[in-house]
């Protein structure tokens, strides 16, 4: 991690910006780039497929937790303190609640930013807050390594004058490329058409699902009941709604008449088209893009206890993927804590076990480890 200051003295001198990352107020549809649709593209598949949102919360879930140890014993409680405390945005604590906030616009959008915030008296960070990608845009600099960050506006595109105050995560970028790949990407297909056959669905439960009857009266060829046809269809008409009206209150009614009477269910001769193995289909498709194992999710697929365990180890390095992505932000937020308070000690960034399996199997591995070399012993 770099900085374009010499010492502790001049990184106070430097005035805080709160907030760098500014809400989208009146600006307008044209004025956003073109990449920014995608972004509301993501948000609308997000929110509109519960698996989706379900397995990315779980990702962030299961990226789990982590503790720092600072070489500076003097500053290990105070350090404690900051990571447990820190004010992230108008309503969140602790650098865990910027981080899921964090990791979560990193899976969705592709790319995650954040600004580390200092007080009044540049002696201290005064909290975190976390971003909006869509109101960054970060070019390259002078140099290869050189990043600049712009705000958007209606008029234009405004430089920050301290990037070192600025956290910016892409995820898999492509080669050459400053922007990130959202997580989402190649579902919106899927998505869409997983909706549709819902629409439908529920479309087809509203017209065959509900019950309706045709009720026919035909009258004979006698001059009687073609003079009085009329008549006593509208009867038959009357007596039958009543009936139907008395059931939704618990009341029974027998339907009593004469001459030949036909009564039909509507739509009975059709069925009802079976939507389980495209809907499984699309499933699959997401599932296999978000690396989630689909009994995480509820779903009752039939798998082996050796699958689901390949599974889990798939995941679990999936999660160490974006731990990784996750320990530069940590770093550059404690580093900077800790020149703010006087100490240029190194950090060590201890992540906890994904789950209770994996501290089992460790345990395991230790105790086959210590009797293989008692067996060895007494050879």
């Amino acid at each position: 991690m770099k900085f374009n200051f010499k010492n502790l003295k001049d990184f106070k001198k430097q005035k805080p910006v709160f907030p760098t990352v500014q809400t989208i107020g009146t600006r307008k549809p044209q004025d956003f780039p073109v990449q920014l649709y995608a972004y509301d593209l993501f948000e609308k598949i997000r929110r509109t497929v519960p698996i989706i949102d379900a397995s990315i919360s779980k990702i962030i879930r299961l990226t789990g937790s982590f503790q720092i140890e600072c070489n500076d014993s003097k500053q290990q409680k105070n350090l404690d303190d900051f990571l447990k405390n820190v004010p992230v945005g108008l309503t969140g604590q602790s650098i865990y609640s910027f981080l899921d906030c964090y990791l979560d616009s990193l899976l969705v959008y592709g790319n995650a930013v954040g600004e580390i915030v200092l007080d009044k008296n540049y002696s201290h960070i005064a909290g975190l807050w976390n971003g909006n990608v869509a109101d960054i845009s970060v070019k390259a600099g002078n140099s290869p390594m050189q990043r600049n960050y712009f705000i958007r506006t209606n008029n234009g595109e405004i430089l920050l004058k301290y990037p070192e105050r600025i956290l910016f995560s892409a995820l898999k970028p492509p080669s050459g490329a400053i922007y990130g790949v959202s997580l989402l990407q190649g579902l919106p297909i899927f998505a869409d058409i997983l909706l549709r056959i819902y629409e439908c669905v529920g479309q087809n439960f509203d017209r065959a699902g509900n019950i309706r009857y045709a009720v026919t009266y035909k009258p004979t060829s006698e001059s009687g009941d073609m003079a009085y046809a009329r008549e006593r269809a509208e009867a038959i008409a009357k007596e039958w709604s009543a009936g139907m009206q008395a059931s939704k209150y618990g009341e029974i009614r027998d339907f009593v008449s004469v001459g030949d009477i036909d009564i039909r269910v509507i739509g009975a001769e059709s069925e009802m088209p079976l939507t389980e193995i495209p809907v499984r289909q699309l499933l699959e498709q997401i599932i296999s893009k978000l690396s989630i194992p689909p009994f995480l999710l509820g779903l009752n697929w039939s798998s082996t206890e050796r699958m689901s365990a390949q599974q889990a180890d798939i995941l679990t390095s999936e999660l160490e993927y974006y731990r990784r992505l996750l320990e530069p932000v940590i770093s550059k937020i404690v580093k900077t804590y800790l020149q703010l308070n006087g100490s240029f000690s190194e950090i060590n960034i201890i992540w906890d076990n994904i789950n209770l399996q994996d501290e089992v199997e460790l345990a395991q591995a230790r105790l086959y480890h210590a009797q293989a070399e008692q067996l060895e012993k007494n050879i």
